[in-house]
């Protein structure tokens, strides 16, 4: 199984053209396939409609607890189930129809969000039903990362990979920014307003993503451990990408402030929901001018060493967020951390998928899905945890410094993604 997919990967590479020599008019012919641009919008709302329902769930659980140990409970019971089922999902991903999965998955969160709706005009929105439907959305997270990263290969040509990733990047980082913003704002008019919006948005992506079409090439190994667990040997044997994706992980979960967010706009910066949602949506903006200067000028040399940089930098500016009072410094701050960290996810996806055959990326996309589902709702329960402990200032402090020591860290730990010249 091994040497099969090794020599896979080997004819894969052969076929393809790198990404920076592919001609600048070429990125106008992204436009024009009707199939990826489908799911770019099926994407788009999706996260925009996540994100909304991420403001709306967040601040109602603080305005029924005023506990910032409850803000961390929600990520970690979203990341639980999540980290259980992850594995399996991507072996799903490899044999049924991706662009199903991820309709399933947005469908699934359009139920939760009507739930929410229900249940807030009735008046039994209370804790433990919140830390409930994020199990949920936790499993549906579970089955929708390793379809959506396996598809996007499906519907680019191979050469423009890099392109696509950085293209669908920037939409959805316009989706991360206009989705805090626009729940902020709903939701100062209520709850209700924000999870019926929400449920609109989801079945509309639910319905797009039905009608993507590829040529679907299931899986013809059965269903076992060894299968399951190939994406996590093929990465293990592959050092740039462990190093990459790991690297990811330990950045995101340690220098991530995004659960205390409510905390520093009501007690810290003395703003409201919609301040709230403008603190979200900062690192969302700092994301797509990355995303828009590396779709333009793509990675072409030294992208291993940049890499790095970019780690380092969103931890400088996760300190700086940390000490500062003032909503316009951290708004910029935010937005720094949004633009380095976006270097860490093209460069993490793009070197995944052309690293990686068809048949396997389902099951690996799954081993990364692990890594970013750690980073960010692990994250948020360690941010909760050192909050209730520290006080939010230094919790965000000690993280953004750990961020700092784990580039120095990789730097030693994994030369060979250091050295890392090219994409492909």
């Amino acid at each position: 199984m091994n040497l099969s997919v090794a020599g896979g990967d080997k004819q894969g590479k052969q076929d393809r053209p790198p990404a920076s020599r592919i001609p600048k008019k070429h990125l106008s012919s992204l436009f024009s396939q009707r199939q990826f641009l489908r799911f770019w919008l099926a994407r788009f709302t999706g996260v925009m409609a996540n994100q909304m329902l991420m403001v709306a769930l967040a601040w109602q659980m603080y305005d029924i607890t005023s506990s910032a140990w409850d803000l961390g409970l929600v990520g970690l019971f979203q990341f639980g189930p999540a980290l259980l089922m992850t594995l399996p999902a991507g072996h799903v991903a490899d044999r049924v129809h991706r662009g199903r999965i991820f309709a399933a998955c947005m469908l699934t969160q359009a139920a939760v969000a009507l739930l929410l709706l229900t249940a807030t005009r009735s008046g039994f929105a209370t804790r433990e039903l919140i830390l409930g439907l994020s199990v949920v959305l936790g499993i549906g997270r579970a089955f929708q990362m390793p379809a959506q990263q396996a598809l996007i290969p499906l519907l680019v040509l191979p050469g423009m990979l890099q392109r696509a990733i950085a293209l669908s990047s920037s939409g959805l980082q316009v989706a991360v920014i206009g989705g805090p913003a626009l729940g902020g704002l709903l939701y100062a008019t209520g709850a209700a307003t924000v999870y019926a919006s929400c449920a609109a948005l989801l079945l509309l992506s639910g319905v797009l993503t039905l009608a993507v079409r590829y040529q679907h090439r299931p899986s013809a190994l059965a269903a076992n451990w060894n299968t399951v667990l190939a994406g996590v040997t093929f990465v293990w044997h592959r050092k740039v990408l462990l190093g990459a994706t790991s690297l990811d992980l330990f950045a995101v979960l340690l220098g991530g402030a995004t659960a205390l967010l409510p905390i520093y706009a009501r007690d810290i910066l003395h703003t409201g929901p919609a301040g709230l949602g403008l603190l979200r949506a900062a690192p969302a903006m700092g994301a797509l001018l990355m995303s828009l200067v590396l779709m333009r000028w793509p990675l072409r040399r030294r992208v291993g060493h940049r890499l790095l940089a970019a780690v380092a930098l969103f931890g400088l500016a996760t300190v700086v967020f940390g000490l500062s009072a003032h909503f316009g410094l951290s708004l910029l701050a935010l937005a720094v951390t949004g633009a380095a960290d976006n270097v860490s996810v093209v460069v993490r996806q793009t070197l995944v998928q052309l690293d990686t055959p068809d048949e396997m990326r389902g099951r690996v996309a799954a081993v990364n899905s692990i890594f970013i589902g750690a980073s960010n709702q692990l994250g948020e329960f360690e941010s909760g945890a050192t909050a209730a402990l520290f006080g939010p200032i230094g919790s965000v402090l000690a993280g953004g410094l750990g961020t700092l020591l784990v580039a120095a860290a990789w730097l030693k730990l994994f030369p060979a993604l250091a050295r890392r010249d090219r994409m492909g």
